[in-house]
């Protein structure tokens, strides 16, 4: 028991190191979001920068996984958030130049992005690592509060310092905090052995073993697959609520509403690390993905503040939940040993919605939406009515449409019958 306290303390030391990256990134992700649809006026435009931001991450993520499974984790993880900052100082000394173009912040973020790929799954085999299967809800309840941090204290920090310099600001602290997280990693490494896995003859080979804990799995396949039609339609609503907020409001409004949002994952994420869900994991990821559906579909039906807050906030609270039941059923049928390059697969499988979210919402919401819901436009005399017409309403009816197919995706997914047979996996072990 003190053994697993003391592990639990190092965790949590980890854990402290990942929530101040968090709010570091959070900051120079909606500064440059901010930035860029006010240079460009496009939607598709933010969207490719998060494209370009994220899919580098996705696709080497395998090969990290692989390197997760092989090497020092920790210092993995060091070398991953040490050297991501080489994107952002190029976008700074571009930016210190004059007006930084598209081109050049999307080729900062995809370099950061290259780098941070050797973060995830040294993270999340991390956790497993120290952790006892007891304390896993439990750690994965914090985790959320530490993810949440970058849409719950970055916006509103980030919208204040907007009114008072301007995004190089923002991202100089980015840099600063990837320092305070490096120190946390190394302090976390220096207490902590580095376990030895068996080599594999090649990297192929351990890409085949990571494959075959997930496919080896009905279950997990199942539900990884339907995972990435939930990505898709959550990178709706992740693209395109910023620009259909900037339709009818300003950046420092912005942030204070994400903010106000986002504490609904933060007040949901304490609760869980102290209730943690014990049972009816299906049950309770498909109510809770249902809900998210519903309140998506509500942050987009009007341009009111007071519903979107609502709306929003009710969203985030709906989201720990899911991931944690996800998370759990995942992570009790894989076997340890293989869980780098499994995390790995799975995030490429999984987040796949994110990159054609990425890929076509903001097309879909300049060139598709946006003209059917403007003054004369095709939709302006009849859905109009309800929902309203302008600039942002087109992207509001995305939002609306990607909430609704949300809902229907979860109840396919609560009558799996396979996916409901990870209840009782529990034994970090490949099923035969």
């Amino acid at each position: 028991m003190n053994n697993s306290g003391k592990s639990f303390g190092k965790f949590l030391l980890l854990w402290f190191g990942q929530l101040i990256s968090a709010v570091g990134s959070g900051l120079t992700s909606f500064g440059l979001g901010i930035y860029v649809f006010q240079q460009t006026g496009k939607a598709s435009a933010m969207a490719l920068v998060t494209l370009l931001a994220f899919m580098p991450s996705l696709l080497l993520s395998a090969f990290a996984g692989v390197l997760a499974d092989r090497y020092d984790r920790r210092l993995l993880m060091v070398l991953g958030d040490g050297l991501s900052a080489l994107g952002l100082v190029f976008i700074l000394i571009c930016m210190l130049r004059g007006d930084a173009q598209l081109w050049q912040i999307c080729v900062g973020v995809a370099i950061s992005s290259v780098f941070s790929s050797l973060l995830e799954p040294a993270y999340k085999a991390t956790v497993t690592d120290l952790l006892t299967e007891e304390q896993f809800t439990k750690a994965s309840g914090l985790v959320q509060v530490a993810g949440s941090a970058k849409f719950l204290i970055s916006p509103v920090i980030a919208g204040f310092l907007l009114t008072i310099s301007d995004i190089k600001l923002l991202i100089v602290i980015d840099i600063g905090t990837i320092v305070v997280t490096v120190i946390t990693t190394l302090a976390v490494r220096g207490g902590l052995a580095s376990k030895t896995y068996e080599q594999a003859t090649s990297f192929v080979r351990e890409f085949k073993d990571g494959w075959s804990a997930v496919s080896g799995n009905k279950g997990v396949l199942v539900l990884v697959i339907m995972a990435s039609v939930l990505t898709f339609f959550l990178g709706v609503i992740e693209t395109l609520s910023i620009p259909m907020l900037l339709a009818f409001t300003d950046s420092s409004v912005v942030g204070t509403l994400e903010t106000i949002i986002a504490s609904g994952m933060l007040v949901s994420s304490v609760i869980l690390g102290f209730l943690p869900i014990k049972k009816d994991y299906v049950k309770v990821l498909s109510i809770s993905l249902f809900c998210v559906g519903m309140f998506m579909a509500g942050f987009g039906f009007r341009e009111n503040i007071i519903l979107i807050c609502i709306s929003g906030f009710l969203f985030f609270a709906m989201l720990p939940s899911a991931n944690v039941c996800l998370d759990f059923l995942v992570r009790t049928n894989i076997e340890i040993s293989v869980q780098g390059r499994a995390w790995a697969l799975i995030g490429i499988l999984s987040q796949f919605g994110f990159v054609a979210s990425y890929a076509f919402s903001g097309i879909l919401a300049d060139y598709v939406f946006t003209p059917l819901l403007v003054e004369g436009g095709v939709l302006a005399g009849s859905v109009g009515k309800v929902i309203g017409t302008g600039g942002g309403r087109g992207t509001g009816l995305l939002i609306i449409i990607a909430g609704m197919l949300l809902c229907v995706t979860s109840v396919i997914l609560y009558h799996l019958k396979s996916v409901k047979k990870l209840e009782h996996g529990g034994n970090l072990c490949i099923p035969e």
